[in-house]
């Protein structure tokens, strides 16, 4: 992406390019096959789109940007300094420079490389659009003002990078398993991806407990994708799914993943989430004081209203929904613009009796409710709940 800003002298032309490219590979790389060097396809197919950009433009392009295109690209396989051996992994490094503020460096690093839009972005951060683009643009403004240069980094640079990429990768697989554009509720392909370069990255860092934890979370939550519609495309919840449509490999990986990632001696974020899902995927269901340990634990590690809402699920299963709902309604100052905090504290509502309560909580959901089938889901317990109503 340097590279190309240099040569189009504006790194927002330069993400598009490689946005466009990115695009152009998943439409071609599934039919064709995946290139001999990812990286110099993606370099050379950025600059012809960038060209193309130019020409739309300007009509005509000078001829030192023409003579770009035939340019050798970078192979990134080739330079022994690289200690990262995955093209797109190597440049997701490179993007969490740590001169930018953590959620600066993931947001951005989504945005140019993840090829989520701004709304996708800025729905994994739970703030507006508007809000998520500002941030977006001060982080360019920075790296601008800055002179800071998109370069592999070094063995020793990666550790101070690894949480920013664990973050991006994790978010990237939350994008692909509950899609905020488009009809289906799972994109595959984003899914996929992100446990493909969670791979990569538990072979560079073997015994770093929080890349292996990340790595079972995703496969774990990936052995559930086929049973979390039913035939008819409908949402299927968690406890009504057909259990034997999970991947019991991916099961069976995602839990040894565990074990390995506590024995290293793992109590951080990705760790204890994967312990709570290996949870969930146990033959007789979760052990739900062992659920509520586990998010006592997570709470105290990583904090965030979102752990909260989760955990407060976790008490309505064990000590009953008004239990819950009390912790739930703690949060309505943070939450209150999210989809999931509504269908939740709906739902323990609707457990108590309380339906119109859980209709209008219900509502508020389905407002801010974006992905179609999620809305059907939605629309369908806001009916039932409705018809429920004494007269």
């Amino acid at each position: 992406m340097a590279a190309l800003a240099r040569t189009f002298g504006d790194l927002d032309r330069a993400e598009e390019a490689v946005q466009d490219a990115f695009v152009v590979a998943l439409e071609r790389w599934p039919r064709d096959g995946v290139p001999a060097n990812p990286a110099a396809w993606i370099a050379l197919t950025a600059r012809r789109k960038a060209i193309d950009r130019l020409r739309r433009a300007r009509r005509e392009v000078p001829a030192e940007l023409a003579a770009a295109v035939e340019a050798p690209a970078l192979d990134l396989q080739e330079d022994p300094s690289a200690p990262i051996p995955d093209e797109r992994l190597a440049l997701i490094f490179a993007c969490c420079h740590p001169a930018l503020a953590p959620e600066a460096r993931v947001a951005l690093t989504l945005r140019a490389l993840g090829g989520l839009s701004t709304r996708e972005v800025a729905r994994a951060f739970l703030v507006s659009e508007e809000a998520m683009a500002q941030r977006l643009q001060r982080a360019k403004r920075k790296l601008r003002g800055a002179g800071i240069r998109f370069e592999l980094p070094r063995e020793p640079d990666l550790p101070a990078r690894r949480a920013s990429v664990l973050a991006t990768l994790y978010l990237v697989f939350g994008e692909g398993y509950a899609a905020t554009a488009g009809d289906a509720l799972v994109r595959r392909e984003l899914c996929a991806e992100a446990i493909r370069l969670g791979r990569v990255l538990c072979s560079l860092m073997p015994d770093e407990p929080e890349a292996l934890g990340l790595l079972a979370l995703m496969r774990l939550h990936d052995s559930r994708r086929d049973a979390r519609v039913d035939a008819r495309g409908e949402l299927v919840l968690l406890a009504d799914q057909d259990r034997s449509r999970w991947d019991r490999v991916a099961i069976a990986e995602g839990s040894g993943l565990v074990e390995r990632a506590l024995a290293l001696g793992g109590d951080g974020p990705y760790v204890l989430q994967a312990f709570i899902a290996a949870e969930h995927a146990r033959p007789g269901g979760p052990d739900w004081a062992r659920v509520v340990g586990a998010y006592d634990r997570l709470l105290a590690v990583a904090g965030g209203p979102v752990v909260a809402l989760n955990r407060a699920v976790a008490i309505a299963m064990t000590q009953g929904p008004e239990a819950g709902l009390a912790l739930i309604d703690d949060l309505a100052g943070e939450l209150g613009d999210y989809h999931l905090f509504h269908s939740a504290r709906a739902d323990l509502l609707r457990r108590l009796g309380r339906t119109d309560e859980a209709a209008a909580a219900y509502s508020r959901a389905l407002s801010l409710a974006a992905n179609p089938v999620e809305r059907a889901f939605l629309a369908g317990r806001l009916s039932s709940t409705t018809a429920r109503r004494p007269p």
